[in-house]
């Protein structure tokens, strides 16, 4: 069990533990080495004793880390530390889609827009140099406060291959977006990823699953042969042209779906504009009825008949492997057993054969340390040469606090203890950290063993005032707190909104200025506007009082001058006659 303060690696300090999943428990931890704070993904210890999986984990994840990207979590480290597997990850301080979904239910449709663009984008990254993530959902997927969008969990989805739909603990959290060539045993491709994101998608607009059941099973049927809910259906008034991203993402038939990612993301690009209003629905070229009379699809067919039944529970194994399986049970149950009858005789018969009665470990908390080895040796016990310091405010530095085996429980002549001795009540001294980032200091604080807070504080020129930045201190510098103790911190409450660019005060190069200061991807285009000066900004991708996010893009729309028409075309028969057409 991995303890708060243990290190990694003789590297990465544990913090606290922040996860835990059915394939790794997550941990923050802070890196001694690069002074920040990173987050550690444990592999769960029956995966990790799987020699095949932790191969092709530490492969995948190794290729995970050459992706760099602003909406993809960085993969800084994979390891190996006295049989525990680890991936070393930027630590995101944020929440997953799904906690945003259930705290609001569906979203607006500029703010999924939003996202969707910073998931293709981040997606195409990956799917240009071929590589899958296999495992988009929303839970994977992390949004910070400011807006920005990180995809994460590329090393560990990788390295799960397609038959996990087998496996009960792993499955349930990921069927509802699990792509119907994965459903049915076939390999993942680049498609695959592309229906599990309209699978969000749909989710996001609507607050709702596309397909629902009472197990896996059932649920992974649907995706195989059950069409699309029409997204129209909950969102009469949403654009056909969303609408169509969402049947062409999450088409049965991989060749009915965008190539990759990043053709998606073109579509998403453009989704909103004008001429996209009165799109038709789209029509596939390919069937899609492709998955019916896969093997797998019959084998899944079969088990949803025996739970029609009555049985609650899916049956995600076939007879033949539950056999298997009951066998094994059965011979490690006598193996388990059996190694219980013998430790307990082991532990019952040694002390009546060598007739060695258990004597009482007696109290020495307090006692400097000669005194407590004195008495610890004339009650019949070794001392451990390793001592352990733990600081402490109720015992004196250089006195004992504890003992293992503790107080009071008995044990045989000669067993080892080990003395636990105060290192006092160590103070820690508060320096001025106004003005650095608040995730760094946190991490340092945490590893010295202090709470840390962190809140929000409205400010008198938020203008003046960087995201992060520390701006206060609940414990002021000099002074000292002891281990254990919290101190706050102060970050600015800023919350940046655009404006109204189509006022006509704004030109197109103070746009451009404002979006290189708030980190934003400005995009321009021109239109033809009868009776408006070329140069006016007439449109605007997000509207006045829309909260600004780094990261994000912005699209204006620009008058441009009309084309004159020839004299001829212009001239009419009465001013023709008064000669004044050429």
């Amino acid at each position: 069990m991995i303890m708060k303060g243990q290190k990694i690696s003789d590297r990465y300090q544990i913090i606290k533990s922040i996860g835990e999943g059915g394939m790794a428990n997550v941990y923050l931890a802070y890196d001694t080495i690069l002074d920040r704070n990173v987050a550690i993904k444990l592999l769960r210890g029956d995966l990790a004793s799987d020699e095949k999986f932790v191969h092709r984990f530490q492969r995948e994840a190794l290729s995970a880390s050459s992706l760099n990207h602003p909406n993809i979590v960085e993969v800084y480290d994979v390891g190996e530390d006295n049989g525990d597997y680890y991936i070393v990850m930027e630590y995101i301080e944020g929440k997953h889609l799904k906690d945003l979904i259930k705290k609001r239910g569906k979203l607006t449709t500029s703010e999924v827009i939003d996202i969707m663009l910073q998931i293709t984008d981040g997606m195409s990254v990956a799917h240009d140099s071929y590589i899958i993530h296999r495992d988009i959902k929303p839970q994977n997927i992390m949004i910070l406060e400011n807006g920005l969008v990180k995809i994460t969990d590329f090393g560990i989805a990788m390295a799960m291959n397609a038959t996990q739909l087998t496996q009960t603990n792993s499955v349930m959290g990921s069927v509802h977006y699990i792509p119907p060539e994965q459903a049915s045993g076939k390999g993942a491709s680049l498609q695959s990823d592309i229906y599990s994101m309209g699978i969000v998608m749909y989710e996001l607009l609507t607050g709702k699953l596309p397909f629902r059941g009472d197990n896996a099973v059932e649920i992974a049927l649907k995706h195989l042969k059950e069409p699309m809910p029409d997204i129209k259906e909950e969102l009469p008034n949403l654009s056909q042209s969303i609408a169509n991203i969402i049947l062409r993402a999450t088409a049965k038939n991989p060749k009915n779906r965008y190539t990759d990612a990043r053709e998606m993301h073109e579509d998403l690009k453009t989704c909103m504009s004008d001429t996209r209003i009165h799109e038709r629905k789209v029509e596939f070229k390919y069937s899609e009825n492709n998955f019916e009379d896969t093997k797998v699809a019959k084998m899944l067919k079969e088990t949803k008949k025996e739970n029609e039944g009555g049985t609650p529970i899916a049956k995600q194994i076939t007879k033949e492997d539950l056999k298997k399986q009951n066998k094994l049970l059965i011979i490690l149950a006598c193996i388990f057993t059996g190694l219980v009858v013998i430790i307990t005789s082991v532990v019952l018969l040694i002390p009546i054969i060598t007739n060695e009665k258990e004597i009482e470990v007696p109290n020495v908390t307090n006692m400097t340390v000669n005194e407590a080895v004195k008495t610890l040796q004339d009650a019949g016990f070794k001392i451990s040469d390793e001592q352990q310091e733990q600081a402490s405010s109720e015992v004196e530095e250089g006195h004992v606090i504890k003992t293992n085996p503790t107080t009071g429980s008995k044990r045989t002549k000669n067993t080892t203890i080990t003395l636990y001795v105060s290192m006092g009540d160590t103070k820690i001294t508060m320096e001025n950290y106004i003005g650095k980032n608040y995730l760094e200091i946190k991490g340092a604080l945490e590893a010295k063993g202090l709470q840390v807070l962190i809140e929000k504080k409205d400010i008198n020129n938020p203008e003046t005032a960087k995201d992060g930045e520390i701006i206060d201190q609940s414990t002021k510098e000099g002074e000292k707190l002891s281990v254990g103790d919290t101190i706050t911190l102060y970050i600015p409450n800023i919350i940046s909104k655009y404006p109204n660019f189509t006022d006509g005060s704004f030109s197109v190069e103070e746009i451009q200025a404002f979006c290189e200061e708030y980190g934003i991807t400005l995009e321009v285009v021109e239109e033809e506007k009868e009776g408006v000066e070329e140069g006016t900004i007439i449109a605007q991708s997000k509207p006045e009082g829309y909260i600004i996010r780094s990261g994000t893009s912005l699209k204006i729309t620009v008058a441009k001058k009309t084309e004159s028409t020839s004299g001829n075309e212009v001239c009419d028969e009465a001013a023709r006659e008064l000669g004044q057409c050429e």
